[in-house]
């Protein structure tokens, strides 16, 4: 019988009446005692399994635009275990949004050579599956790619795209001289009112885009009816990905949908006077991103054999310290709280129960597995412990643009998250995606 207490502790093996002692450091080293018996002795987590999760953004980590970049394969090949089956949790969080889940994964695929099922891919779209207020309501979508598509996969039912919206109402896109249409549409009248407004990610043409949207916002989702005072608060809008800046083969970051947002925010209040509000904000560095993306890990966990409630750590892997950096460290500020939180209840909790029955030494009380209280917030299991950001430096990160005070960091994030410079400083600094992977097993002892 071998117990394996601890890396570096003693290790028992019992022979006939009696037990044979064993000292020092192991990993994974065979050993023969004097009897001529062989064992090995294995760390901990190699034995039960990984207790961490990885998120791995995209583009600048394993790509740069279509380019495979090239520590990428033997990162994941240490990720599986040599048949293409993965040992670590691991899911792909993208704030890209012009594609379906389903063609993402196939690519990641392609790319890396081992199947990525798109249950591993998270869009920055993904999590609007949740807003089912919004599911029935006619809704206005911009992007570029397969949006209508990507938009009734996600439950949205009453659609119409920026083309269609040009096309019932001609006269109000007039930038382009030679696309101008000075003939009306017979049925504009007969269009039904916009009740929101997705934004899923940069569109091509700009212009037609922000004139059509500032239509949309001061009219009350009416264009056709010029109204008598500017309907204030206007009409919801939810937004995903808010990337400034994103990294593709260019030596220089390419302009993002946060740019696109930007120009809407600045020219509706310059129009309106009043300030542009997002009803959500969706993709990396919202917290709803992240909290998707935890559960996305337990159910990968799930799939490979492993316990979801093993999973204690998460790390994520980007290069943006506006998004990827920021979004994890303000997750992992919001465990840290849901924690604290929890932990209060219960020492509340059980001071209650002392007060009842005056101890809390027998056994029964202290079993907290389960338990509700009366707001509804389940006490255990608490979910991952942390999320731990790692920046790589091969994307729009640069190490000659970094400053060690994090005061003097510029801003590029979304202006609706504020400014918390420690956010964008991550938990640790790496190359590439491979030296990434080697510090997670380093200081998680997993091989």
């Amino acid at each position: 019988m071998v117990v394996s207490l601890s890396q570096g502790s003693m290790y028992y093996r019992l022979f006939q009446p009696r037990y044979v002692q064993f000292f020092g450091i192991l990993k994974h080293k065979t050993l023969q005692c004097g009897c001529g018996i062989r064992w090995s002795s294995q760390t901990a987590s190699a034995k039960k399994g990984a207790t961490f999760g990885i998120l791995f953004d995209i583009d600048g980590v394993i790509v740069r635009g279509r380019t495979l970049l090239p520590t990428a394969l033997e990162a994941f090949h240490k990720l599986t275990d040599g048949r293409g089956n993965f040992r670590v949790p691991t899911v792909f969080v993208t704030n890209a949004g012009n594609t379906l889940r389903q063609q993402k994964a196939e690519q990641l695929s392609n790319w890396l050579g081992i199947e990525i099922h798109p249950d591993q891919v998270i869009m920055s779209h993904s999590p609007l599956k949740m807003f089912k207020q919004f599911q029935d309501k006619h809704c206005l979508i911009s992007g570029q790619g397969p949006i209508l598509e990507i938009a009734t996969g996600l439950g949205f039912n009453k659609v119409t795209t920026i083309e269609t919206m040009r096309s019932m109402f001609p006269m109000l896109d007039m930038v382009d001289h030679k696309r101008r249409i000075k003939v009306p549409c017979a049925f504009a009248q007969y269009f039904p009112k916009i009740e929101a407004v997705i934004l899923f990610g940069e569109p091509v043409r700009w212009e037609t885009n922000l004139q059509l949207m500032v239509d949309i916002l001061m009219t009350g989702g009416q264009p056709s009816i010029v109204p008598n005072r500017l309907p204030y608060p206007h009409i919801p809008i939810l937004a995903c990905n808010m990337d400034l800046l994103w990294m593709s083969e260019a030596s220089m970051p390419r302009f993002g949908h946060g740019c696109f947002l930007v120009c809407l925010e600045h020219l509706y209040k310059k129009i309106s006077g009043k300030e542009l509000k997002y009803t959500a904000l969706i993709g990396k560095p919202s917290e709803i991103t992240y909290h998707h993306a935890e559960h996305t890990v337990a159910k990968h966990a799930r799939q490979i054999g492993l316990k979801e409630n093993q999973i204690r750590r998460l790390y994520a892997i980007g290069d943006n310290p506006e998004t990827d950096i920021y979004g994890a460290n303000l997750y992992n500020r919001y465990l840290q709280s849901k924690r604290a939180n929890k932990k209060r209840k219960v020492t509340q909790l059980k001071a209650a129960q002392q007060v009842a029955i005056g101890s809390t030494s027998d056994s029964r009380f202290n079993v907290y597995e389960d338990l509700v209280i009366d707001d509804g917030v389940d006490v255990e299991p608490l979910g991952v412990d942390s999320c731990e950001s790692i920046l790589v430096q091969t994307g729009v990160f640069s190490d000659d643009s970094w400053d060690d005070n994090p005061q003097d960091l510029h801003h590029h994030g979304h202006r609706d998250f504020g400014l918390d410079p420690l956010l964008k400083k991550p938990t640790y600094m790496v190359k590439n995606v491979l030296t990434a992977i080697d510090h997670i097993f380093r200081k998680e002892e997993y091989r």
